[in-house]
């Protein structure tokens, strides 16, 4: 392994050894406390423009495989860790992650103490950085930081978003969803692409559903003509502000279709209803989120990936009531329309990885589709 540097746009420097693909990327550095799932983490297209930091230390120990894809590529823009595991040890694994980011031109840094770095993020907030294996020099590399692009204010979504339609039928593994057999395809749903994780689309399979996948940029007319039962708003990359031609599109159907979202479709549905939203200072990435269901009084641990949040004294007047509250700092993490048939939470029920605390949420959308048609 070489050399390679982390910079962050304030001018702290980390050093260490390259692994992965030998270039340089700019990004927004962020964090991530789960303790599995490195290779669904690389692959959510939600971490796009990102350079995402592991808390936990060993990281590459069971290699990769293509069954724990959640895209078509893994979409972070750089990885940082403590230690890569030199050799994968696991039935399944097919290459090593050193191999994996290298074929996707992904730079990885190992060696640093990510707990100081992970410290210096939350109490400095996530900021631009570069990470370099190719240029070593530190003046050189923090001009550059100081000139990355901030993440708000940037649509991401439109490089992740599949370009045109195209229908999913793949459910989960039998191995993953045990003896019990999913319900017969009933309704249709149409899912926006907004960076769509594959597991979502397997559990809206396994929850009886027939799903179109709809590029982001798809208009009302496109998806109506398809004669979907459901509308579901997905995840997705980056600041929700800038994506709206997505809340005007959520907006139109809103009426016409019960909707359920999850992440930056949470955070789209809130806009579309006149909601606001804005960045937090270092985000929820991991999963091990604490979030009370306020209408049952119960408490989820939960799986998130999100930078920014919805603004909770803005739900006044939206037609939003509040369902869901993180229990860490209190932030909203889930509401229902009081009109329509339409809720969204800020986490991730389809859990990839993470808890399976909120699967609930899917057959709960079967539901809302099944009462709203009588």
């Amino acid at each position: 392994m070489g050399q390679a540097k982390l910079v962050l746009a304030d001018g702290t420097v980390f050093s260490g050894e390259s692994f992965g693909a030998v270039t340089e990327v700019t990004g927004e550095v962020v964090f991530n406390t789960s303790m599995t799932g490195y290779q669904e983490v690389l692959t959510d297209p939600s971490y796009a423009g990102q350079i995402v930091t592991m808390t936990y230390p060993h990281i590459g120990n069971y290699g990769v495989n293509e069954d724990d894809v959640e895209s078509a590529r893994p979409w972070v823009t750089g990885f940082v860790v403590r230690e890569a595991a030199r050799r994968a040890s696991n039935y399944r694994s097919v290459g090593s992650l050193d191999g994996y980011l290298e074929r996707y031109g992904i730079p990885g840094i190992a060696g640093i103490d990510t707990r100081a770095l992970v410290r210096h993020v939350r109490m400095l907030g996530a900021m631009p950085a570069v990470l370099s294996a190719t240029d070593l020099d530190e003046d050189s590399l923090r001009a550059k930081a100081k000139a990355a692009p901030d993440m708000a204010g940037q649509d991401l979504v439109r490089a992740v978003s599949s370009g045109k339609a195209y229908d999913w039928s793949e459910g989960e593994p039998r191995e993953f969803r045990g003896s019990r057999t999913p319900p017969l395809p009933e309704y249709r749903v149409a899912a926006i692409d907004c960076g769509i994780k594959r597991n979502i689309l397997r559990l809206l399979v396994d929850g009886g559903f027939l799903v179109r996948v709809f590029p982001a940029t798809a208009t009302p007319e496109e998806i109506l003509a398809w004669k979907p039962d459901g509308l579901f708003l997905s995840n997705g990359p980056g600041d929700p502000a800038p994506v709206g031609y997505v809340a005007a599109t959520v907006k139109a159907l809103l009426p016409r279709l019960p909707t359920f979202g999850i992440c930056l479709g949470h955070q789209i549905l809130a806009l579309a209803c006149g909601a606001k939203t804005y960045k937090l200072k270092f985000g929820h990435r991991g999963g091990n989120q604490p979030v009370k269901d306020l209408t049952t009084g119960k408490v989820e641990i939960t799986s998130q990936n999100h930078g920014f949040a919805v603004d909770e004294k803005s739900l006044s007047g939206s037609g939003l009531e509040l369902t869901h509250v993180n229990l860490n700092d209190g932030t909203v993490e889930g509401f229902r329309h009081v009109d329509y048939p339409a809720y969204a939470v800020q986490y991730h029920p389809e859990a990839s990885p993470g808890p399976h605390d909120s699967r609930y949420l899917f057959p709960r959308f079967r539901e809302l589709i099944a009462a709203s048609r009588g």
